[in-house]
């Protein structure tokens, strides 16, 4: 019998072939060189400054050759030095300072092959006068289990310090939109570094920028003509164990359905909502049909947590409920409710965007109900008949529609046959801001107007309910315009019957519904 003292669990050189099936995006993989790059220049800031001078500053260039079918990455940070040549070309090798960006000793090698199966990295290092090379065949070293590879060399100046990255036969070449989308990801991943001004990042020569979106000035929905307030909201708790979160919270001055939400950083870099991909708990925002959604956004740098090894999200174990829970109170504080004000604050543009589709629901309801007939159930007309009587009510004078502006108005108007009596009616968007019940109604009595009978129905579209639907479709509203046309007739009949019957309206409205959808059927 053998004696087995030891084993060795070294990673062998199969894994390599494991590597290309990583659930990567392009932008993390491409993110994992610019990790290297940053952390190279933070080790050796003293150093590089003192050849460089104080100005110094981290340039990373990302180029995509399509024609050639590779990609380059290239910085001018520290280079590879020759006592960490080994180290850095070993599969999950974890660096000795494992605090920075680069942390798992697997970053350049799963991103390079999750790329391409030919690769090289080209680097001279600060101080040393001499430039390796060396050679990644994934597919030859897999096959012919190479445990080590030729470090090619040549002379350079002692000043020369830089690290380039080539990928070759590419199997997941970026092409078009996804460039934009590299782009767009990369300056917000790195806006924290392109912010302080610590990294000039170029992608096919252009230098990426983040711009920060414009943070809302307006007066708090409590008080629409009081003082202006910032809604921005620091963050600032401990949720025990070693974890903290700070950073901010914010309402955006312009409503974005794509690129709201928060973005969550550890080391300064981001993790979590990147550009479209926003962290966006429903705790916090809603559905994706609300102004919350659309319209918070904000910065908070995690403290204490561990990363997947592809540095796309955050490992929170039992975190993330209690850090939703504090997040939701600290911005549902009473004196600076930046989640209420969020839901319930208004602008003219946000009114702008909406008024489209209402206009075409609107029409679509319209022409829906023209030239329809309508019936009641025999148990409610039965009520009618028994309490005619009523039908000689004198108008209340209250439920005259103050006249609009044509400017903050639109109007359609249809005939309709209901309970075999003829009737005009009349639907109002109304877009005045002193609106305050989402639905009024004009009657026009028989005693007064006696055939055809007119009713006027007028939609609130600032009211608070209709707010909470900031991304409806002109379907949406043709739904809701068809309740609140049934809710008018509804009213208007069931006043006539007196207090005989309340659940009379409730019986009207499900019974016009029910003929709208039949009638909507039968046109489909």
């Amino acid at each position: 019998m053998i004696q087995v003292s030891s084993v060795n669990i070294r990673p062998g050189v199969n894994v390599l072939s494991v590597l290309p099936h990583l659930n990567y995006k392009s932008w993390f993989a491409l993110a994992e060189f610019v990790d290297n790059s940053i952390q190279s220049s933070i080790e050796n800031k003293k150093k590089l400054k003192s050849v460089d001078g104080k100005n110094f500053k981290l340039r990373v260039d990302i180029d995509f050759n399509v024609p050639a079918n590779t990609i380059s990455i290239k910085d001018n940070a520290a280079g590879i030095s020759s006592s960490d040549y080994q180290r850095a070309f070993r599969p999950a090798e974890i660096p000795p300072d494992a605090t920075g960006l680069s942390e798992f000793g697997m970053g350049m090698k799963s991103a390079a092959c999750w790329f391409a199966p030919n690769w090289s990295v080209r680097s001279s290092a600060l101080g040393e006068n001499v430039e390796r090379t060396v050679i990644f065949n994934i597919d030859e070293i897999v096959h012919d289990s190479i445990e080590e590879l030729n470090v090619l060399s040549m002379k350079v100046a002692e000043d020369k310090h830089y690290t380039e990255v080539r990928l070759e036969n590419i199997r997941r070449f970026p092409r078009g939109k996804t460039i934009h989308k590299i782009k767009e990801h990369l300056s917000s991943i790195y806006r924290v570094y392109i912010r302080d001004g610590s990294l000039a990042l170029f992608v096919d020569g252009e230098e990426l920028k983040y711009e920060d979106p414009a943070i809302l000035s307006a007066p708090s929905y409590r008080d629409p003509d009081g003082e202006t307030v910032l809604w921005k909201k620091e963050i600032d708790f401990d949720l025990g164990d070693g974890k903290s979160a700070t950073g901010f919270v914010a309402i955006r001055e312009t409503a974005s359905t794509r690129l709201a939400g928060l973005a969550l950083f550890r080391r300064k870099r981001l993790i979590m909502g990147s550009a479209d991909e926003a962290y966006r708990p429903e705790d916090i925002f809603g559905r994706s049909n609300t102004y919350p959604y659309q319209r918070i956004f904000g910065e908070i740098h995690l403290k204490g947590f561990f990363v997947s090894h592809t540095k796309d999200g955050i490992k929170w174990e039992e975190s993330e409920d209690e850090f939703l829970r504090k997040l939701r109170k600290v911005l549902s504080e009473e004196n600076f409710p930046l989640l209420q004000q969020a839901r319930e604050h208004r602008t003219k543009a946000s009114v702008k965007g909406i008024r489209k589709d209402a206009t075409a629901a609107l029409n679509a309801t319209a022409a829906n109900l023209r030239n329809a007939t309508l019936s009641a159930s025999d148990e409610v007309n039965d009520l009618f008949t028994h309490n005619s009587d009523s039908s000689q009510a004198t108008p209340d004078q209250d439920e005259t529609l103050p006249d609009l502006a044509s400017a903050d108005k639109e109007h359609a108007e249809f005939q309709l046959r209901f309970r075999g009596e003829p009737w005009i009616v009349g639907i109002e968007l109304s877009y005045a801001d002193d609106d305050t019940d989402w639905l009024t109604i004009q009657d026009h009595p028989s005693i007064l107007d006696p055939e055809p009978r007119r009713v006027t129905v007028r939609v609130a579209m600032l009211h608070p309910f209709m707010a909470q639907f900031p991304t409806m479709d002109a379907d949406s509203f043709t739904a809701i315009l068809n309740i609140a046309a049934a809710m008018g007739l509804a009213e208007v009949v069931a006043a006539e019957l007196a207090d005989k019957k309340p659940t009379v309206i409730r019986r009207y409205t499900n019974e016009i519904l029910k003929n709208q959808m039949s009638k909507r059927t039968m046109n489909d």
